[in-house]
């Protein structure tokens, strides 16, 4: 059974995407991919998360999976039904089943992932019809602010 999305409006959009662009350089800061993410139940942050693979030695930790894992706890549930994820950049083929699988109605992402996004750049796993769930995306809130990070690690760091 669906759920209605949470109802959000630009102003918050931009706030909770702030959040988000603070894990990023959290990650920025610890040598990871300037990845991050917040999770929303109605208008209070219950999970936010920076990406850890180096750090954690893991693969499976994108910021996605970690804020994800943490709002689950919050809530005491693994459908995160009224909750709305904010990530810095494009949910990834991982991150975007596991948004599928935690039934997020909304996600709202800033810059585009052209080499592995799952939500409208090379495939778009969150709104698959055949699936038994789908999220409405939301793209390019503060868009320049998160590519602009990413570019400037990997001129950086790579």
């Amino acid at each position: 059974m669906e759920t209605s999305a949470p109802d959000l409006t630009a102003s918050q959009d931009e706030l909770f995407m702030a959040e988000a662009i603070k894990e990023a350089r959290r990650a920025y800061e610890m040598g990871e991919v300037p990845i991050g993410c917040v999770i929303t139940h109605g208008d209070r942050i219950i999970a936010r998360a920076a990406n850890e693979r180096v750090t954690r030695a893991n693969a499976l930790s994108h910021a996605e999976i970690l804020a994800i894992n943490t709002a689950c706890e919050a809530i005491g549930d693994w459908r995160l039904e009224d909750c709305c994820l904010y990530v810095t950049i494009e949910p990834c083929p991982m991150c975007a089943g596991a948004i599928i699988q935690a039934r997020i109605p909304v996600v709202v992402y800033g810059a585009k992932n052209p080499k592995a996004g799952c939500a409208g750049s090379i495939l778009n796993i969150l709104e698959e019809p055949r699936f038994n769930h789908r999220a409405q995306v939301i793209s390019g809130v503060r868009e320049e602010e998160c590519a602009g990070l990413m570019k400037e690690f990997f001129l950086r760091f790579r």
